[in-house]
């Protein structure tokens, strides 16, 4: 990474991404390749700090080891049918491996991924064409709850999006403001502090890291708000990675700011606080008063398709959508939201969360599902953390430039970086190319350059 990021109690300065190319025969006989990537981010999935990075990424190989030994053994069914079907086993073994359930979400997320892909290929049609006419053959057998909701209908109406807010991440250790740089610059042609990230790219959504710690936070957050307030106007969300050990502690920090004037302009501005509570305890403790005053979500505690029903219960309105928890997970959890808003209107919700999502597949593939759910804003810190296709190949470099350039730019070497405009990243290319948001052509040439 160009520079570290800090969430919650981990600091990553580098990490493994992963690659899956799948071939699919139809029962015509019709062959078609599916591809996915995602990065492998270390304390994130299984935060033990007796864990080295190398050990997470080893969980994370055997999650998708199992996953695809599970897809090539198969009987032959529909794209969501094999998802449903291999779920409880994928979990089950994953358990057995002493792996948690966010884990053994990811393999089959790359699984379900790819098979979608090939799936949309066979076609030839983007994903958002696929999933209106339900050709996974998507159903509520891994969401009973759903029972009774047309899901066709939703999936009928759902409408890509032609470009996405970006939502900057705010690292809890990230410079704020040039004058706090006072040793050696990167002087790589990215910005490197907040100040930075603002002017070039012109953002006014933010995702802000907190520590755990109320009166820290609070600290931290005056000097945030120092730099946004500045603004004419912004949005905001806060996210605790798991660091508040219950409800009171958070509650402390809601408190404290709302006592603070300094932060009065950034008070209203936030639009929720993610997974601040251990995923250990999130489940089954009860934020149902403080969601009276700030709207919560889990993010981390979605590890299994029963985990939105158990956080509403104990008081959360809101779920994250991210591609490495599984893509037919956030359709069916959006699915949820939509049934549940027109049952009592209680304000349920998704966002569009990151992790540290590289540019090329797994970026692409993420903001094809965010865009297709029309989330609206999209944390996005791959571009703040890591120099776009930085290390890539020439001839690599120009496929992803000539299919995708209304994404990317060149940059340092002539080798992709993301492209925002007014703090907008545009859908174009990815809600039109054939499969699930990625060219073939730049797609092949990743993995031939593997």
């Amino acid at each position: 990474m160009r520079l570290p990021f800090r969430f919650g109690a981990a600091t990553v300065r580098e990490a493994s991404q992963i690659f899956l190319e799948l071939i699919v025969e139809d029962d015509l006989g019709r062959v078609a390749t599916g591809y996915a990537a995602e990065l492998m981010v270390p304390k994130w999935f299984d935060k033990n700090p007796d864990l080295t990075n190398a050990d997470n990424e080893t969980q994370l190989r055997k999650s998708l080891d199992i996953a695809v030994d599970l897809i090539s053994s198969a009987e032959a069914a529909t794209a969501f049918r094999l998802h449903a079907e291999i779920e409880p086993e994928q979990h089950r073994l994953a358990a057995e491996a002493g792996l948690n359930g966010l884990i053994a979400s990811f393999g089959l997320a790359l699984v379900d991924r790819a098979v979608l892909d090939a799936r949309c290929r066979l076609e030839k049609v983007p994903v958002a064409v696929a999933i209106a006419a339900n050709l996974p053959g998507i159903d509520h057998a891994t969401t009973p709850d759903l029972a009774g909701f047309d899901l066709p209908a939703f999936l009928a109406g759902l409408k890509p999006s032609p470009s996405l807010q970006l939502r900057h991440t705010v690292g809890y250790a990230d410079f704020l403001t040039k004058a706090q740089m006072t040793g050696d610059r990167l002087n790589d042609g990215l910005p490197e502090c907040l100040e930075e990230e603002i002017a070039t790219y012109g953002i006014d959504h933010f995702k802000i890291k907190l520590s755990g710690n109320p009166e820290a936070d609070v600290e931290r957050l005056k000097a945030v708000a120092a730099v946004l307030d500045r603004l004419p106007d912004y949005r905001a969300t806060m996210d605790g990675n798991e660091q508040f050990a219950g409800e009171a502690p958070l509650a402390e920090l809601i408190a404290r700011i709302e006592a603070e004037p300094l932060l009065s302009r950034l008070r209203r501005s936030v639009l929720f606080i993610e997974q601040p509570i251990a995923r250990s305890v999130a489940l089954s403790t009860s934020v149902a008063a403080l969601s009276k005053k700030v709207a919560l979500e889990i993010d981390e505690s979605d590890g299994d398709p029963d985990a939105f029903l158990a956080a509403r219960s104990q008081g959360y309105k809101g779920i994250s959508s991210k591609s490495c928890k599984g893509f037919y997970r956030a359709v069916l959890n959006a699915a949820r939201v939509k049934k549940w808003n027109a049952e009592d209107g209680g304000g349920y919700f998704m966002s569009a969360e990151d992790l540290t999502t590289q540019a090329g597949i797994a970026l692409q593939q993420d903001l094809a599902l965010a865009g297709l759910l029309n989330l609206g804003h999209i944390e996005r810190n791959g571009h703040h953390y890591v120099d776009g296709m930085s290390g890539v190949g020439d001839a690599e470099s120009r496929a992803w430039l000539a299919a995708h350039s209304d994404l990317y730019r060149p940059g340092k070497d002539g080798r992709p970086r993301l492209l925002v405009r007014d703090g907008r990243i545009n859908l174009t290319s990815v809600n039109a190319s054939t499969g699930l948001g990625v060219a073939t052509t730049a797609a092949a040439a990743t993995f031939a350059a593997l």
